[in-house]
């Protein structure tokens, strides 16, 4: 199983990102997929996820400002980032997960390499 991810840069407060994790070797309708990032120093957090029946999550500093998505012909979620905020430079990395739920890193099985988002103010 492999977990691409790509799309992180450097933009501007305020500036718009949009973040895809293409996967491999994996049913993909069958696993919810979800966005982890981890910011210099602390721990790595629940960003969104998007369920295998399309249900979606958002941790709340993000909801308003982030849409998850996913398209099942293409293996690949996104993650729509607007709105910006310093607070949001990160290492971005997206899962994918059989479990009943999606927000702690150990219900996800399988892990892409993260990818840099930095935004400056």
């Amino acid at each position: 199983v492999q977990l691409q991810a790509s799309g992180g840069g450097l933009v501007q407060t305020g500036g718009s990102l949009t973040l895809a994790c293409a996967a491999s070797g994996l049913i993909y309708k069958d696993y919810n997929m979800g966005w982890f990032r981890q910011a210099l120093g602390k721990e790595r957090e629940f960003v969104a996820a998007i369920s295998r029946n399309n249900g979606r999550s958002y941790e709340g500093s993000v909801k308003g400002r982030f849409t998850i998505s996913r398209d099942n012909a293409k293996n690949t979620a996104y993650l729509q980032m607007g709105s910006l905020k310093p607070e949001d430079t990160a290492i971005y990395y997206c899962a994918a997960g059989s479990q009943r739920r999606w927000f702690r890193e150990s219900e996800y099985e399988y892990w892409g390499q993260g990818t840099l988002v930095t935004v400056s103010s």
